[in-house]
């Protein structure tokens, strides 16, 4: 799998993409591939303040729930509600499914390029 190369990655398999101050923040193809058949998705509203590390929702599959983390901080201006009707959304195109938009408040640290990502998903055996 290719991970696209304008997007930066959390070792927690978020993604975020950064155009200026404004990120879309999703899960990694490798995330939802784990998780296996996605079928609930919580997101925090509209206005929430989130902080780079700490969980902003959640990912339910069949499988598991899974935590999400945020990659960055910043306010929440948008969530896709169309994953609060489809959330295998995220099973058919992760990369192209987002989950919220947000206002950075600094610029984010710690994230990975596409390819440290890739890097480190071999090490860790994936």
């Amino acid at each position: 799998m290719a991970y696209p190369s304008d997007f930066q990655y959390t070792k927690e398999h978020e993604w975020i993409k950064m155009e200026g101050n404004v990120a879309t923040v999703g899960i990694t193809d490798y995330a939802q591939s784990s998780l296996g058949d996605i079928v609930f998705v919580e997101l925090p509203a509209v206005g929430a303040e989130l902080t780079a590390g700490a969980t902003f929702g959640s990912v339910e599959s069949v499988k598991a729930v899974s935590d999400l983390f945020a990659p960055a901080t910043g306010t929440v201006t948008a969530i896709n509600d169309d994953l609060t009707h489809a959330p295998e959304k995220l099973n058919s195109d992760a990369h192209g499914s987002w989950l919220l938009k947000m206002d950075l408040k600094g610029a984010p640290t710690g994230l990975l390029t596409a390819a440290e990502y890739e890097a480190f998903l071999a090490e860790e055996g994936h």
